[in-house]
């Protein structure tokens, strides 16, 4: 029974069903096809406030008088262009009746607060859209293969074993060629080591093992010796962790859901039909005929 509670679908039929009888009880019968407008104190109060935002101060009562008549000119117009039927076929009047029942359907939406339950399904359902990158330290020596052409991998060779040599004093910051790009890294999140060096370049950094001098590798400059100094693993966080970006995600999911279950709903009171243009007609029967005798054959 709480899980039925707690479906989308049920919040807006008891909304739409509330709504339907407030409009029952209170209808207006100075409606937009009736030939008495009435002007109540809140639309009043109403046109004040709205004067006084724009104006930064209240109406005279001459400009409030100026209101009034605009607003009952505005809907004298508004009952007769109803009666002429001018909003049909209107597309903009379409798309902007369409953006209001969106809206509304977004503001049903928003009734709706998640559990801590809800939250936590949701994060482990889409752990792939909150994972944390792997980030990894490392250093790298340049090796520019335009300058040093087929000799680049004899030079790589060299290097690496300068590198990988205990013994050696050489400073990694002294060796390999010129770039415009830092020799050292702290931990950097792979994706944004892929946007530098290029994908590949950050494969290799996440397998290779830290503290060894490995390569070269290839990337969009050349070729690198790499060293791994610290590799993190990504990780899914904790909800509390992460739990308004989260609860975020959850919303426009669940907005989403909401108003595809409230178009379904509605949808099946409808029935679609094509005509068939007369014009047409020959070729519809050309097409009839073809497909009957492919059906037969089949």
């Amino acid at each position: 029974m709480k899980s039925l509670l707690r479906e989308p679908l049920i919040h807006f039929l008891c909304i739409g069903a509330a709504l339907f009888l407030l409009f029952e009880l209170f209808d207006d019968p100075a409606g937009p096809q009736s030939s008495r407008i009435v002007i109540t104190d809140g639309q009043i109060e109403f046109l004040k406030a709205s004067y006084a935002r724009s104006r930064q101060r209240p109406p005279t009562e001459q400009e409030l008088q100026g209101l009034i008549d605009s607003y009952v000119r505005e809907e004298i117009f508004y009952r007769e262009a109803l009666a002429l039927g001018l909003d049909k076929d209107d597309t903009i009047i379409r798309k902007r009746l369409n953006q209001k029942l969106e809206l509304m359907s977004d503001d049903i939406a928003g009734i709706t607060i998640p559990s801590g339950e809800q939250l936590q399904e949701f994060l482990e359902t889409h752990a792939e859209s909150f994972r944390t990158e792997p980030q990894v330290a490392f250093r790298h020596v340049f090796i520019d293969v335009a300058q040093r052409g087929y000799q680049a991998d004899d030079e790589a060779s060299k290097l690496l074993a300068v590198l990988s040599d205990e013994k050696s004093n050489s400073d990694p910051v002294t060796l390999g060629d010129r770039l415009m790009l830092p020799k050292t890294y702290i931990l950097t999140p792979v994706g944004e080591i892929a946007k530098m060096f290029g994908k590949p370049f950050s494969l290799e950094l996440i397998n290779s093992k830290p503290g060894q001098w490995t390569g070269p590798v290839q990337s969009g400059y050349g070729l690198h010796l790499i060293l791994v100094t610290e590799h993190v693993e990504g990780k899914l966080p904790q909800l509390d962790e992460i739990r308004e970006t989260v609860e975020w995600e959850w919303s426009a999911a669940h907005r989403k859901e909401l108003k595809e279950n409230i178009y379904k709903e509605i949808r099946e009171k409808y029935t679609i039909e094509f005509e068939q243009p007369t014009s047409n007609a020959g070729n519809f029967q050309a097409v009839s005929a073809a497909q009957a005798a492919q059906e037969k054959q089949q």
